[in-house]
């Protein structure tokens, strides 16, 4: 089927990586909710302390002015509870999506008498919320759903089936905020303030996940794509481009398509020459088993391939003598009860080699054992016996997804020999039960993906004797012992193996403790000096503050309010008084040209002075400078007040004219200095590895270059909820360090770090083998030209 012209077809690509690309929006969800976290926890706490003051009841009254102080005493806690909550939401919507989860809309109809009437109440609240949340960003919620049906390859999606629908972030903060406050009370009054005015802003959101999907090349002309895509025929939409990899793997692994296939390439190969043969499904997708030798040869002409890798020895094309006569001989042509009896001995020869496979480990090394791609020329009664198309295709798939983890230069090599011992039990699993590739949580997909992911996690130092090394042993042993025909016993291995993993990270976890203790501290005082530097730069930035205060503050107050803004969960009123003590003193040099204005500055100052002391002692600025600060601050004040009195409303307008242009002035200048700053240094543009480092997540493996020589493997144990900080551990868990976000974008861009690929090694070898395979008009091209 071809793709309309006005319609972005979907490459290659795009639909190898849907997981990655949805994967990837969420960390960059999180940042930008994570943005807007201190912003909302302000607004709401506002909002609990308003309630307080307007509320008759004297118990709800002191319930929210507790709730208001509470999250102002600690917002730190309330941003960490409320961080986490939508990475795990996010997680979890995005993995349901890709798993086809149906999400169906609760009726409010069914059932209502099985819950309380606060819980009825609160459904309700959520969905009026959530109502009008979704009407605000109606737009930009259409696109997304547009995309992400796109995405999926579904005519359409819901707002339901969304990831990122207004019930998911309205679920997430009630929830963290149940969590945050043990006063139960105050979980019923925070659902009226939940309301858009105290929310999130969704648009900036919502935006950033669209223009991140058009960046990936997903329906970039959103309505013209839209408009084609609603306009095709019902029936054309469920069939498959030719390009489509997932229908690939559906033709190679049926029944029905192989059938119809080996039928007509014997049809169009019987006349007695070795054409192409054991096609797979539509023609031949299955990608070119090219058959050898003449019409009458038996199975000995030349091994074909798929994907670059051996294929089937030649019962191809024409007649069959090793068939034992003239009849034609092509994939599923075969009666049923011979394909009966060939796969019974099939699996007959596998169980016998699968018992072989011990005692060849003992006896060699991992480069040594036979793989699953060599079986067909140095074992030819097995290539001989599967060579109907589901089974060659499987046994060429398993070889290719087998030899993709031993080239896999990041394994240790003798995790490698322990994924060799499960060769034959997986491809005996994967030809029971075909979900093996279609599934990614498939139990013997599952041992497979676990055995690499965690493979450097092994301690090398103790060798076998490594208790993670003794675990993965033990259950590879038990596959390739007792595996015979029920796969239930993957799952028993992957949940021994999973539970020993579990244990082994919880205590990890307790061991980064501390360091996640000096992370956070370390996190925190960056963003307050962040928030200092801004509060400074507002004041400065007019040009209306004179040169010596200017300098003072920006070199001396904004450690001030960093401080105060470190202290805030403790002392929620320091950021107050930092910045009206600055206020303060700049209003305290501003010219004063009337009695009374310059009374109360005689008045006021006692008070600021003892302010701005107390507060330089805080920060312990104890030299020199301190003392000629306060000695140039008494003389502009003395000028102050000494200046003539009684002047005339025009030399009034004179000196208000002459201030605001000396303002002016300074604010260009200002202006200026930092545009031939930034000339001079210009800061680094964006480029794909910030993207890269946003993307991270924990558990991922990196090798890092020393720039001395000599590389180190480390795991990514944790990243600080503002993702500024990221804490890596060695394999053997002996050593722990902290780098910025910044240090690490540097990293990637000298080219001295890089992501080892152990996760899902699996899928990625898979994808990998069906992009190499011929689709289906390719394989007709071949067996035109035959």
């Amino acid at each position: 089927m071809s793709t309309p012209a006005n319609l972005p077809k979907p490459t290659g690509t795009v639909l190898q990586s849907r997981d990655a690309v949805l994967r990837g929006l969420i960390p960059l969800a999180n940042h930008l909710v994570a943005s807007q976290i201190d912003a909302f926890s302000a607004r709401l706490a506002n909002a609990f302390l308003a309630l307080s003051e307007q509320s008759m009841d004297a118990r709800e009254a002191n319930l929210s002015f507790n709730a208001g102080q509470l999250l102002k005493k600690n917002g730190y806690a309330f941003f960490y509870l409320t961080s986490a909550g939508f990475e795990a939401a996010f997680r979890k919507e995005i993995e349901a999506l890709l798993q086809g989860v149906k999400i169906v809309a609760s009726n409010a109809d069914v059932a209502l008498t099985l819950v309380t009437y606060e819980e009825m109440d609160k459904k309700l609240a959520l969905s009026r919320a959530g109502r009008t949340l979704e009407l605000d960003s109606a737009e930009q919620y259409a696109a997304l759903n547009m995309r992400f049906a796109h995405l999926m390859e579904h005519d359409a999606l819901s707002i339901a089936q969304n990831p990122f629908r207004p019930e998911i972030f309205l679920h997430t903060i009630y929830s963290a905020w149940c969590e945050f406050d043990p006063e139960v009370n105050t979980h019923e009054l925070v659902l009226p303030l939940l309301r858009a005015d105290i929310l999130f802003d969704l648009e900036p959101i919502l935006n950033a996940l669209n223009e991140a999907l058009i960046a990936k090349g997903i329906l970039p002309d959103l309505h013209e794509s839209f408009r084609i895509r609603r306009s095709r025929n019902s029936e054309k939409r469920k069939e498959a481009a030719p390009g489509d990899i997932s229908q690939k793997l559906r033709n190679l692994l049926s029944g029905n398509a192989q059938a119809g296939a080996a039928n007509e390439a014997g049809g169009h190969a019987g006349g007695g020459h070795g054409g192409a043969g054991g096609m797979g499904a539509g023609g031949g997708s299955a990608g070119g088993f090219a058959g050898g030798g003449s019409g009458g040869s038996s199975g000995s002409g030349s091994s074909g391939n798929f994907g670059g890798h051996p294929g089937g020895a030649g019962h191809m094309g024409g007649a069959s003598e090793g068939a034992g006569g003239s009849a034609p001989y092509s994939g599923f042509a075969q009666s049923g009860e011979a394909q009966t009896v060939a796969r019974a001995e099939l699996f007959q020869k596998l169980a016998e080699l699968q018992k072989s496979v011990k005692l060849q480990q003992m006896m060699a090394g991992a480069q040594d054992v036979l793989r699953l791609s060599q079986m067909r020329e140095q074992m030819p009664e097995i290539a001989n016996i599967a060579n109907t198309g589901i089974e060659k295709n499987t046994l060429d798939l398993l070889s290719q997804v087998f030899d993709s983890v031993f080239r896999n230069q990041a394994i240790p090599t003798q995790i490698k020999e322990l994924i060799s011992v499960l060769q034959i039990p997986v491809l005996k699993a994967a030809l029971m039960d075909k979900e093996f590739f279609f599934q990614e949580n498939h139990p013997a997909r599952r041992l497979v993906d676990l055995l690499s992911r965690y493979s450097l996690a092994w301690d090398q130092k103790k060798g076998q004797q490594d208790p993670l090394f003794q675990t993965m042993q033990r259950n590879v042993h038990r596959v390739q012992q007792e595996f015979d025909q029920e796969v239930a016993l993957f799952d028993e291995v992957v949940n021994d193996l999973e539970s020993f993993i579990q244990k082994e990270e919880k205590e990890a976890a307790e061991a980064l403790q501390l360091p996640i203790k000096t992370a956070l501290k370390k996190e925190k005082v960056k963003q307050a000096g962040i928030a200092a530097t801004h509060e400074v730069s507002l004041r400065v930035g007019t040009g209306e503050v004179v040169a010596f205060v200017e300098t003072f503050l920006e070199d001396r107050w904004t450690k001030v309010l960093t401080l105060a803004y470190s202290v805030k969960e403790e002392k929620p009123y320091a950021v107050e008084d930092a910045i009206k003590t600055m206020d303060d003193l700049i209003w305290s040099v501003k010219p004063k040209i009337t009695l009374q204005q310059r009374q109360e500055l005689l008045n006021r100052l006692p008070a600021i002075l003892a302010r701005l002391n107390k507060w330089l002692s805080l920060i312990k600025w104890e030299d020199a400078d301190r003392v000629q600060f306060f000695a140039d601050l008494a003389e502009c004040h003395a000028s102050i007040v000494r200046a003539p009195l009684d002047l005339s409303p025009e030399r009034q307008i004179e000196i208000a004219v002459e201030v605001a242009q000396q303002a002016a002035e300074r604010r260009l200048a200002k202006r200026a200095e930092a545009e031939s700053k930034a000339e001079a240094e210009p800061a680094p543009p964006p480029d794909e590895h910030v993207d890269t480092v946003t993307e991270l997540e924990r558990g991922v493996w990196l090798e890092f270059t020393k720039k001395t020589g000599g590389s180190t493997k480390v795991k990514l144990a944790w990243v600080s909820p503002m993702r500024s900080l990221y804490i890596f551990t060695t394999g053997d868990k002996e050593k722990t360090f902290q780098v910025s976000a910044e240090e690490l974008e540097q990293t990637f861009r000298e080219k001295r770090a890089k992501i080892l690929e152990l996760d899902r090694v699996v899928d990625r070898a898979l994808t990998e083998a069906l992009e190499n395979t011929p689709d289906e008009q390719e394989a007709e091209e071949e067996m035109s030209l035959v």
